[in-house]
């Protein structure tokens, strides 16, 4: 399988071969089970906790608690985003703009692998909203 420093150095004729593939799939893969395992930890662990009876140690409690509901939520809705990336990589759309078809870039998938929009109009979008957001 390709190292990270390959997958960088191939050319641009080669976006999103079969190795870039096998590469970003298992790296989804991985992710995927890295969360499901973090999930079931962190979901065991509110369920055992137990509350202490003073008021400060309690609303600290339940600020943690908060805290770990919230991280939860944003992870439950990232693992949908990821199966849907890995079929993309099955159906060999993966790595192209949803919108323009162009590249999404290899470094971009580096860092956001589930992105479904090149950088250019992510932020034509971005640029909507705050528009829209000012108005």
């Amino acid at each position: 399988m390709l190292t990270k420093e390959q997958l960088l150095a191939m050319s641009e004729d080669d976006y999103m071969n079969d190795e870039q593939h096998e590469y970003f799939k298992h790296l989804l893969l991985t992710e995927a089970q890295d969360i499901k395992d973090h999930l079931k930890e962190a979901r065991e662990n509110l369920s055992s906790q137990s509350y202490e009876a003073d008021e400060l140690d309690k609303a600290a409690q339940e600020e943690d608690r908060r805290l770990q509901l919230r991280f939860l939520d944003r992870q439950t809705k990232l693992l949908p985003k990821i199966e849907q990336a890995i079929a993309r990589i099955e159906h060999d759309d993966f790595g192209y703009c949803e919108i323009t078809g162009d590249p999404i870039g290899v470094q971009r998938l580096l860092l956001r692998p589930t992105a479904t929009l090149c950088a250019e109009e992510k932020q034509r979008q971005e640029m909507k909203e705050k528009s829209y957001r000012d108005a």
